[in-house]
């Protein structure tokens, strides 16, 4: 083997709390895995600033505290850490070959634990205020917003599902959407409109979050992109629900993925269309999106990868 190849029976890609947890599970079953972080070690839980729905910690802990938290527990029980990307993979065969910025590294098995990225508007003022009152996660983030009123941007299933749940916490929220109807299906349209709490901007997009200087969210310059009127309303949130990206570009289309590019896994398991790769994760679960939820798919990969390594003489 080249000075530059190393193999391994487990390899997971993502650092997150789905990452950790399956690193966390399989380091105890004496597999040694290797975890490559990537670029942003602990997944979408670094910018989250409090997180108070994860059990076990009766007092908040910012995103970052529980991710160091998950990486120290994973590495007490000899979890590998490697700060590189997966740029590509070779999963005709086995053992898999997954090429990183320095190496390539031979796998028995591979779990695909890297998340999806919230779409974003990709304006300066939003990078700036991102966990700072600019959210895309209402089920993370909703309560911090009691009593206050709050803006959602997007017009889909997604986005109603985001207004609907605010509203058990904020005064008002409006629901901003650059076209004249909802793309949301009928049902979740018509419950979104009958909610006396929200009303809908129609035909607008955001220009402009105000105010990174005070590092805080104080409202939001509109654009009517069929006028082209700007206006400005006052807002004390801003959650983002125009849809979510897995991702899943490294693997070049070598495993199964649905309609919106999210990891098909087979039968309630964490396994995917190709024996010895499985996903967990937000990459795989365009449904529910929470830490706790990502962590429950890791360990089931790492359970499900070990179980492979057993049957398999691995």
């Amino acid at each position: 083997m080249a000075a530059n190849e190393s193999k391994e029976k487990v390899l997971i890609v993502g650092t997150g709390p789905a990452g950790l947890t399956a690193a966390l599970y399989a380091a105890r079953a004496d597999l040694r895995p290797v975890c490559l972080e990537g670029p942003q070690p602990g997944g979408q839980l670094t910018i989250t600033t409090e997180v108070e729905n994860f059990p076990g910690f009766p007092e908040a802990k910012t995103g970052p505290e529980l991710i160091e938290l998950m990486h120290k527990q994973a590495e007490r029980f000899d979890t590998r850490y490697l700060r590189e990307n997966a740029n590509s993979v070779d999963l005709s065969s086995r053992p898999f070959k997954v090429r990183t910025d320095s190496q390539t590294i031979e796998t028995e098995t591979l779990i695909v634990a890297t998340g999806a990225s919230a779409r974003w508007l990709g304006l300066e003022s939003e990078e700036k205020l991102k966990g700072h009152g600019v959210s895309a996660c209402a089920t993370c983030d909703g309560f911090f917003f009691r009593g206050k009123d709050v803006l959602v941007v997007g017009g889909g299933d997604s986005a109603m599902e985001e207004a609907l749940f605010l509203t058990k916490f904020c005064a008002k929220v409006s629901v901003v959407h650059r076209r004249d109807e909802l793309r949301a299906s009928k049902i979740m349209a018509d419950r979104a409109k009958a909610n006396e709490k929200i009303e809908f901007i129609w035909n607008s997009v955001i220009e402009e979050i105000h105010d990174p200087g005070a590092r805080k969210v104080t409202g939001v310059e509109l654009r009517n992109v069929k006028t082209g009127e700007r206006t400005n309303v006052a807002c004390d949130g801003i959650f983002m629900a125009v849809g979510h990206t897995p991702n899943t570009a490294f693997l070049d289309g070598q495993v199964e993925t649905d309609a919106g590019g999210f990891i098909v896994c087979r039968n309630g398991t964490t396994a995917t269309s190709l024996p010895g790769v499985f996903a967990c994760g937000d990459v795989m679960d365009p449904r529910y999106k929470q830490a706790v939820t990502a962590a429950g798919t890791g360990c089931m990969a790492a359970i499900d990868a070990e179980r492979y390594l057993a049957e398999s003489g691995g």
